[in-house]
């Protein structure tokens, strides 16, 4: 793309010349048409310029999307290899040593939930793609919203500091919502793991769902780095990730919040990004 762009700039810096060397020739032949030659320069270099702005434009567009195909690539790979892993190993380890039932059953559970957590990042890969092209429907219906979020962070939870239990959880029950149900549970999914990929080990992660002044409010509170303001509302964007993908320690496609911003806008329900002093970050989800 750099090629390109240098391509561009030396072929507008060939155009100005050429028009500088002809204007001058014509007006040194008749000197009675400077002004005409001056107005029509001065246009055509003007057409020239925004020509040359809005292509220029389209090449770092094009290299932007060049970029974010090779990070979400990349990030895909590190996604799937990581669960694979894990999965293969607990069924080596189940088929080579004699294990008593509970010690397989728990390497049984642990690869269900890689397995459920492939299911998940296809799953968002297939409704970003839907809700992009514009074929993914919303369908509609009443359903406890309360028992949604529990399942969610029941199935998130993470137990990589000893016993203690990493995602706190305080849900009013019984809360009623209307919307799609396959498409907030994707939202809820990646609210929470996001917090969870982005927080140390052992940090807590708080989820909190409550009526507030008569809206449902869903919080999602984490004690990770935090995100700065001025990258508060591109993290929204589709693939926007912080840094280099053959660096980044926190895993991820770049389109979870992607989702979570387009299926919230389909269901009339705000979203807001808030710094958790002293460190992290608050995601607040209030539907109307």
């Amino acid at each position: 793309m750099k090629k390109s762009i240098i391509i561009f700039y030396a072929l507008l810096l060939y155009a100005l010349i050429q028009l500088i060397s002809w204007g001058t020739l014509v007006v040194r032949l008749q000197p009675s048409r400077m002004t005409m030659i001056m107005g029509e320069g001065s246009v055509f270099l003007f057409l020239l310029c925004i020509g040359g702005y809005f292509l220029h434009q389209s090449l770092k567009r094009e290299d932007k999307l060049k970029e974010q195909q090779q990070n979400f690539l990349m990030s895909i790979t590190h996604e799937l290899k990581s669960p694979l892993a894990a999965i293969k190993l607990s069924i080596q380890t189940i088929v080579k040593r004699d294990l008593d039932k509970a010690r397989q059953v728990s390497l049984l559970s642990n690869s269900l939930k890689d397995i459920e957590r492939l299911d998940d990042l296809v799953e968002n890969m297939l409704l970003a793609t839907k809700i992009e092209n514009r074929s993914y429907t919303f369908p509609k219906e009443e359903f406890n919203f309360s028992e949604l979020v529990y399942k969610i962070t029941d199935r998130l939870q993470v137990h990589s500091c000893g016993n203690e239990q990493l995602i706190n959880a305080q849900i009013q029950p019984n809360l009623q919502l209307v919307g799609d149900k396959f498409a907030l549970s994707s939202v809820v999914t990646n609210l929470i793991e996001n917090a969870v990929k982005y927080s140390s080990p052992c940090d807590e992660i708080n989820v909190l769902l409550n009526k507030v002044e008569g809206n449902i409010r869903l919080s999602v509170i984490d004690k990770g780095p935090g995100i700065s303001d001025a990258e508060k509302m591109l993290i929204f964007d589709k693939f926007y990730r912080v840094g280099n993908e053959n660096v980044r320690k926190a895993k991820g496609t770049g389109l979870g919040l992607f989702i979570v911003k387009e299926v919230l806008q389909y269901h009339d329900a705000d979203i807001t990004v808030k710094d958790n002093l002293p460190q992290g970050s608050i995601f607040e989800v209030t539907f109307s």
